[in-house]
């Protein structure tokens, strides 16, 4: 059986799976699953314990590993579970040790993670199945918002030097990689642990400069209350950052953004993405919302469904809201569960709404993209592309865009 790592959850979790995957090499072990777990909801846990006795079932001989954010806040969960071999936390994931004694007595591996104070940079020269690859800036985060687990599966906030990720990102450009994306768990707070405490905008500038030879550079989700004037900058106007940007919103009401404890407002919000797109009409816009947040009203709701299309959102991470014990929210009086998926469901359909009429302005038009399957490709600005012909995988090619189908642009090779 080949080693596996199987991944759950977010971009900076597919960064350290590759990680994962270089550290388990060196075990010499080919019998070994590792799930790299999610705790953002329930429903991510869920779906890691039912994948968890699944690959028991079709490998009895495999050592079951449990890792990543899930197996560090809750290891007695894991630990409950016949099928798991070993549970290790986050930092220890990423070190070879932790894969060579697994049948030893220590089956519970998960360390304080608040202790931790530095982000190692983790060189990692290719990304399986992957077309683009991710460079990790930060780790953990500084802030409690009210419904949020993560803080304690990742720790406090911590930053990859700007050397390192500078010496990440040409490692990567050497290897063939055309896009990199820069991810972290709130990237926006990067630097105020470092020496000079240089900004998240002053560290992309500075690698921008340094590797000239990187076609696209792509950020991954932001938080607007946070966004210094060097990166507003470069958002604007450097044409090597793609025009996607992705906000952390989770909400589109001051009420419930400030029960959420975030930082930004409605307002905050609507003038970043108008001063933006005022400059690169072309930009997309994604964002990261909560639906049924507790307290969360009709109108309160329809606050956060109007902002959809006052910002002109397209790209929609929606989730129900999800309990997570241990967290404030979890406390406050609860929307009923039904609400909260038909919430969903109106958001999940004005966000297609927004796609929809982004994607026919696009007809007639030229785009570059990168070529990500044989007959599918990602535009700049992250909408979907498809393409006929055969390509190699990670080209950048330009084409005319004919028309539109199920919310995918089809493009003609120029």
């Amino acid at each position: 059986m080949k080693q596996q790592v199987i991944t759950f959850g977010c971009r900076l979790n597919t960064f350290e799976s590759e990680v994962i995957r270089d550290a388990m090499a060196k075990s010499g072990d080919d019998n070994i699953i590792v799930f790299n777990t999610c705790a953002v909801t329930k429903e991510a846990e869920r779906q890691a314990r039912q994948a968890i006795r699944k690959a028991r079932k079709n490998n009895p001989d495999a050592k079951i590993i449990v890792t990543g954010c899930s197996a560090q806040i809750s290891p007695e969960k894991y630990a409950a579970m016949p099928e798991v071999t070993k549970i290790i936390g986050n930092s220890e994931k990423l070190e070879s040790a932790s894969y060579l004694d697994l049948s030893g007595s220590m089956r519970v591996q998960v360390n304080d993670i608040m202790s931790v104070t530095e982000t190692a940079s983790h060189m990692v020269s290719s990304f399986e199945g992957k077309v683009r690859a991710f460079v990790q800036v930060q780790n953990g985060c500084n802030h409690r918002c009210t419904f949020c687990i993560i803080p304690y599966g990742r720790g406090n906030s911590r930053s990859v030097p700007v050397g390192e990720v500078v010496a990440q990102v040409k490692k990567l450009v050497e290897a063939g990689y055309n896009e990199v994306v820069i991810t972290g768990v709130d990237i926006t707070d990067y630097g105020k642990d470092l020496p000079g405490a240089p900004t998240f905008g002053a560290m992309i500038k500075r690698l921008l400069t340094l590797v000239p030879e990187l076609p696209r550079l792509r950020i991954s989700s932001i938080d607007v209350a946070e966004i210094d004037e060097d990166l507003m900058r470069l958002i604007k106007y450097e044409p090597r950052i793609m025009p996607h940007v992705h906000i952390s919103l989770q909400a589109g009401d001051d009420m419930v953004l400030k029960r959420m404890k975030r930082r930004h407002s409605r307002a905050d919000v609507l003038r970043f993405v108008e001063e933006v797109r005022a400059v690169r009409p072309e930009v997309a816009f994604g964002a990261d919302i909560i639906a049924g947040f507790p307290t969360e009203t009709d109108e309160m709701f329809a606050n956060t469904l109007n902002l959809v299309h006052e910002a002109g959102l397209q790209f929609l991470h929606v989730f129900p809201y999800s309990e997570r014990e241990g967290t404030p929210a979890a406390k406050m009086p609860q929307v009923a569960g039904n609400i909260r998926k038909e919430r969903a469901e109106k958001l999940r359909a004005a966000g297609d709404i927004e796609l929809s009429k982004f994607l026919r302005n696009k007809i007639n038009s030229t785009s570059q993209v990168i070529v990500e399957k044989d007959d599918y490709a990602r535009a700049s600005d992250f909408t979907s592309v498809r393409i006929k012909g055969q390509f190699e995988l990670g080209n950048i090619i330009d084409v005319n865009i004919v028309g539109v189908e199920e919310l995918e642009l089809l493009g003609e090779i120029i």
